[in-house]
């Protein structure tokens, strides 16, 4: 798709990071970006009165100086603001059906962490219907660029795999683009559950499901020639060995499934961890 990529913009620094790397990422693959702020749901702790026209004051600053910011790193980005009056997620939602991807900020780990990013950001990771990546304010090599040093062992993009079929394809469709375009090696891992007791076992099972995971990757080796391409199969908990396979991770990739109904919609367990805990950003990919 090549539709524009999309940040929600608040005013906080999560969200200026998120909107860095939108830039980034637009820029890279020649697309618009839009920066979207909801002037309804401002973050609690914007200290200005509740005036609706204070708050709509409020929101076109925000944009404006991201814009100047922006435009000032990237001279030829093509760039657009939109200050809106519904609620960001369903403003975000919106632009889902036509963007290439969105992007949202989180504020960092631990439980205030957790709740910031379920009162906004869950509802439109969940729903999405393009991919939704979020970025952690404290990222800086998202802020500094790719180039810089706080980028130098930032060199893979993981993505986790569930089981093989059409959506581990959507998910290593999205990785091998994404790494061809900057440089980077693609790392697929799969977890397994322990079968019985006894190591070699286990062994012999992580043997056979590596052999099948290296099998699920040679078609896009063959599409990607240029990306270096790992297969990891580990016995665990699949979130554990997600977290530990992102060490050095410039993007991690997860799925969830689309889902009929905005009232059905939820998160995987491993996608949840990985939104919580990885450090770099996290690429949510909905498939059926």
């Amino acid at each position: 798709m090549a539709g524009p990529v999309v940040v929600g913009l608040d005013g906080t620094p999560a969200s200026m990071t998120a909107a860095w790397w939108a830039a980034g990422e637009a820029a890279d693959r020649h697309l618009p970006v839009i920066l979207l702020h909801s002037w309804t749901t401002q973050p609690l702790n914007v200290p200005i009165a509740q005036e609706a026209l204070s708050k709509q004051r409020y929101g076109l600053g925000v944009l404006q100086r991201a814009e100047a910011e922006l435009l000032h790193r990237y001279g030829d980005l093509t760039l657009t603001t939109e200050l809106v009056s519904e609620p960001a997620s369903q403003a975000l939602l919106e632009h889902s059906r036509s963007s290439s991807m969105l992007a949202i900020g989180s504020r960092g780990h631990g439980a205030l962490a957790n709740f910031l990013l379920g009162s906004i950001s869950l509802h439109v990771l969940g729903l999405a219907q393009c991919p939704t990546v979020t970025v952690r304010a404290e990222d800086a090599a998202v802020e500094a660029g790719w180039d810089s040093p706080a980028a130098a062992d930032r060199n893979e993009v993981v993505v986790g795999l569930h089981e093989p079929g059409p959506s581990a394809d959507l998910l290593l469709e999205f990785a091998f683009a994404d790494a061809e375009l900057h440089g980077s090696a693609v790392r697929a891992v799969r977890a397994l559950s322990p079968l019985v007791p006894h190591h070699h076992a286990d062994s012999r099972h992580e043997a056979a499901e590596h052999a099948r995971l290296a099998a699920e990757l040679a078609p896009w080796r063959e599409k990607f020639p240029d990306v270096g391409a790992v297969a990891q199969v580990a016995t665990g908990p699949a979130a554990h060995v997600l977290l530990s396979a992102s060490a050095h991770s410039r993007l991690t990739v997860v799925g969830r499934r689309r889902h009929p109904s905005p009232l059905t919609w939820k998160l995987g367990p491993v996608a949840h961890a990985a939104l919580h805990h990885v450090p770099c950003p996290v690429a949510v990919v909905p498939h059926d």
